[in-house]
């Protein structure tokens, strides 16, 4: 499944002018993070770190850096990358500078270069590439750089784009007005601080269990690192974790499950995230509240979750 982006032309944050641009995101893509200066310098690397050393060309104009999820289903970075590439090239840009974690020079490369943080843009130092292109025409050039990535459960891209085509949004939105999908997409800090404080939940996407599996995955989970941080910033808020599972099998045995799953959750909390325990409390409901049809094999997988509950009253 694709998401369609439009990079369009504008000054601030309002669209002014119809699209300069469109581009494909290969599976489900979801914005975590995003950045608009009206009117700045960006420096982009355009060479590998070498003797200490990375060499950078700085772009003027309107930037925009973003950072987008994706559920990838294995794909592979130069597979995540390569469509994107191509969208480039159609649309005029050529490439100034293309590389492979260790020919870009690996840790020094990633730390010298301008990225988004954790959780919203997550960089494996042995698995990212990189790809800075340029369009020139008649006005000033265009810039446009992505930074591919990828953890166990998804891709992870940063698109800098520096001119004045500086807007990037979903169909029909802006980035006033874009909200992800709560229930599919794992929630960044700031994301998740603000839904748990207005809505009082907020569904923790990235999180996966196989049918009758309270095992989580080996693995980094933004939306537990953006929790944690939410607790440990805020002492005195309490939250519930509570599991929920596909239809398949009797009730009983789901709800047990079900909390299995949520004491999975607040034990990697506690034990990996230095959460404190009581701040956390765990329960399950089985099968009872279902976000999606249990007819498919994807609804079945987006009821197998967990979800987090502010309980505070204060």
């Amino acid at each position: 499944m694709k998401l369609r982006t439009l990079i369009l032309a504008a000054t601030g944050l309002a669209p002014l002018a119809a699209p300069a641009m469109e581009l494909d995101f290969p599976g489900l893509a979801t914005q975590a993070a995003e950045e608009i200066a009206p009117l700045s310098s960006y420096t982009l690397p355009v060479a590998p770190w070498r003797d200490g050393n990375l060499e950078t060309l700085t772009a003027e104009g309107a930037v925009v850096q973003q950072a987008w999820q994706i559920q990838t289903d294995g794909l592979t970075t130069l597979q995540i990358l390569r469509p994107l590439r191509g969208q480039l090239a159609e649309e005029g840009f050529e490439p100034l500078f293309e590389c492979e974690d260790d020919t870009c020079g690996g840790f020094d490369f990633r730390y010298a270069a301008d990225v988004l943080p954790e959780p919203d843009m997550h960089v494996n130092l042995g698995d990212f590439r990189y790809l800075a292109a340029r369009k020139t025409g008649a006005g000033a050039p265009e810039y446009v750089s992505l930074l591919v990535s990828r953890s166990s459960t998804r891709g992870y891209v940063q698109v800098v784009h520096v001119g004045p085509a500086a807007e990037i949004a979903a169909p029909g939105q802006t980035a006033s007005t874009k909200t992800p999908d709560a229930a599919a997409a794992p929630e960044g800090t700031p994301k998740l601080a603000d839904r748990l404080e207005t809505k009082g939940r907020a569904v923790l996407g990235d999180l996966r269990f196989a049918t009758g599996s309270a095992e989580l995955a080996a693995t980094e989970f933004a939306s537990l690192e953006a929790l944690a941080a939410y607790l440990r910033d805020n002492p005195a808020r309490r939250v519930v974790l509570v599991g929920h599972t596909d239809s398949e099998g009797a009730l009983a045995g789901n709800i047990a499950l079900s909390k299995r799953r949520a004491q999975a959750v607040a034990d990697y909390l506690v034990g990996s995230l230095d959460a404190d325990r009581s701040q956390i409390g765990a329960e399950g409901v089985g099968y009872l509240s279902p976000l999606a049809s249990n007819l498919t094999v994807d609804g079945r997988e987006k009821n197998r979750r967990v979800e987090v509950i502010l309980t505070s009253t204060q």
